[in-house]
């Protein structure tokens, strides 16, 4: 009797499909790309700040964990890209790895290792770093700055220097660095950055001067991030403002207005009266007749950041 001849390929063939109809259940999902750009800097005898860039690729990223050698130290929220390591040793060598996790718990492979050794621990000092003085910056492109100061002074010696935008720590350089690069910014959108300087001790100085920065819109990347059309008529005991919200994808329900240079108010909209179109709001003006205004206005943009400035409205107070 003559069996059916059996094929080689039929094991394969079957083992193809199983893995496919595998791959469908799980959603065929690509775990994210490993982050990129790691750094630690020791800020301490006992801490080292640890930074790098957002993973990129794969599935969205919902987390990171940052590892020290082969054991998890921290897990962060997706919007955090850098930590904090306390409670290390003094002149010892340490390595850290980053993993960017997405909804699935598919983990990314690890990142490159950031090697660093903290310094000897010194006698107790509570006396802060001087101000880095003359702090300037300028853009670099639609999405990056260049942040320069000079430096600071310190008894013991500066071991970092912090780069603040908001109040909110975005960066932190190395004790001899006076210039770094700033990356992941909105084109079209103004910022303010200010430097501190840290000791081993963990003293920050008081801020450094404010750097101002506005990057170029970027046509590719959508329209300018500044209301258009921004006018200030004055009448008897107001100023009526008036202008177009910028288009950036959400609704935009909070302004910041200066006044003569000075920042003087945040015009908030309330859940459900955010206007649609062309805004208006009228200014309460107690200062006599003929003092004069400068005001400029921007909008708070999705990101939590400010964007870029109107041009400036001069108006003239009535009586």
């Amino acid at each position: 009797m003559r069996h059916p001849a059996r094929h080689p390929w039929g094991r394969t063939t079957a083992a193809l499909c199983l893995c496919a109809a595998l791959a469908a259940c799980s959603g065929g999902a690509e775990p994210p790309g490993a982050p990129v750009g790691i750094t630690a800097q020791a800020g301490s005898a006992t801490s080292v700040h640890v930074m790098w860039e957002p993973a990129a690729g794969g599935t969205p990223v919902t987390g990171y964990q940052v590892y020290q050698a082969d054991r998890l130290i921290r897990s962060l929220p997706a919007d955090k890209t850098m930590v904090d390591i306390t409670g290390l040793s003094p002149l010892t060598s340490y390595a850290f790895t980053v993993r960017a996790e997405d909804a699935g718990g598919h983990r990314s492979a690890r990142s490159a290792a950031a090697r660093v050794t903290t310094p000897t621990a010194r006698a107790e000092d509570h006396r802060p770093p001087t101000a880095p003085t003359a702090t300037t910056g300028r853009a670099d492109g639609p999405r990056a700055a260049r942040l320069t100061w000079a430096p600071a002074g310190d008894d013991t010696g500066v071991t970092a220097y912090d780069i603040y935008q908001g109040g909110v720590r975005i960066h932190t350089a190395g004790p001899g660095e006076t210039t770094t690069a700033l990356t992941g910014l909105q084109p079209g959108t103004r910022y303010e950055f200010t430097v501190r300087a840290r000791d081993g001790s963990d003293n920050t100085s008081p801020d450094g001067p404010v750097a101002e920065v506005t990057t170029p819109a970027d046509p590719g990347q959508g329209p300018d991030t500044a209301p258009s059309g921004f006018t200030a008529v004055p009448s008897p005991g107001t100023v009526t403002l008036s202008w177009t919200a910028p288009d950036t994808g959400h609704e935009t329900d909070e302004y910041q207005l200066y006044v003569n240079g000075q920042p003087v108010t945040v015009i908030r909209f309330g859940a459900g009266a955010v206007p649609h179109g062309r805004v208006e709001h009228r200014l309460t003006a107690t200062e006599p007749a003929g003092t004069v205004w400068s005001l400029k206005l921007r909008a708070r943009l999705p990101d939590g950041n400010w964007g870029a400035f109107t041009p400036e409205r001069r108006t003239v107070l009535v009586g």
